[in-house]
């Protein structure tokens, strides 16, 4: 049987964004910048060059802004064109053009694996890529086309995987692995947020997936886990154990902008490399560092 390209992606970004509070009580925290671009932009960016096509992100009520951002503002575009900045009106043009994006809301926050489950119509019988709201990871091989072709090559789900501390597993996933070569593992069990006793490895997901269509039949039965919500790691064991997967050490930094700390991170590392502001907040920092 020959491999479905992947070719849809789903972004879950019906989050409450708890973690940054009181930021996100007004601001989804999916619109959160890093520097001049808000972070579902560069993740939906990372999706369009691992070659995905179709994107539906999932919001909830309050996060209109994220559709706003990825529309025309025909006013604002007018007044570029009549003051000549055209780079300025060619970036924002550029944004509206990414990829086919669609919306639909998640009307109850059960949890990552009800908001994927909302796809379902969507995705249809494809396989697609999950990039969870939470997470920008930056690098020259995007990661979600990373793990697409080991997808195309093993023709089983992939996670992108990542060692974590045994203080962090608890609060992530846990899974059971073996390389199979370089950064490639074959994954054979995993557990959510796992009790000491119950961790099987310091791997962990982090923030990327790419799953069959035959997900959506287990995510149906399954019972709320974790924080009494609908956990996609569940769902994925079940997967794991009927068909096994495989997982992606992948390439590229990773920012949880989810988390304060990881917030400031990502600001201040792409502020660093970023071609109009980068030098001058060099010798900043500089400055900044020996009056600590």
């Amino acid at each position: 049987m020959k491999i479905k390209k992947v070719r849809k992606a789903v972004i879950p970004a019906a989050g409450l964004g708890t973690r940054v509070l009181p930021v996100s009580k007004a601001m989804p925290k999916e619109m959160l910048p890093i520097v001049d671009k808000p972070a579902i932009q560069y993740i939906v960016e990372e999706a369009v060059r691992s070659g995905i096509e179709d994107i539906l992100i999932i919001t909830n009520r309050g996060k209109a802004v994220i559709e706003d951002h990825f529309d025309h503002v025909i006013e604002l575009e007018q007044r570029l064109a009549a003051s000549g900045r055209q780079e300025t009106l060619d970036q924002l043009n550029a944004i509206t053009h990414l990829a086919n994006i669609y919306f639909v809301r998640q009307k109850e926050t059960k949890g990552l694996g009800h908001a994927v489950s909302c796809a379902r119509s969507f995705v249809g019988d494809e396989p697609f890529a999950v990039l969870y709201g939470d997470d920008v990871i930056i690098g020259e091989d995007p990661a979600c086309g990373q793990l697409c072709r080991a997808y195309e090559e093993y023709g089983r789900g992939v996670v992108g995987i990542k060692k974590v501390t045994l203080e962090q597993i608890v609060r992530y996933s846990s899974l059971k692995v073996e390389n199979l070569r370089g950064n490639i593992y074959s994954v054979s069990d995993m557990v959510e947020k796992p009790s000491p006793d119950r961790v099987l490895s310091l791997y962990s997901i982090l923030g990327r997936c790419v799953l069959p269509p035959s997900v959506f039949d287990i995510l149906e039965n399954t019972a709320p886990g974790a924080g009494g919500e609908i956990q996609l790691t569940d769902a994925m064991r079940v997967l794991t154990l009927n068909e096994g997967m495989t997982g992606v050490d992948f390439t590229g930094k990773r920012y949880d902008m989810g988390n304060k700390l990881g917030i400031l991170q990502a600001t201040c590392e792409v502020a660093l490399n970023h071609p109009e502001v980068g030098s001058d907040f060099r010798d900043y920092l500089r400055e900044l560092v020996n009056t600590l």
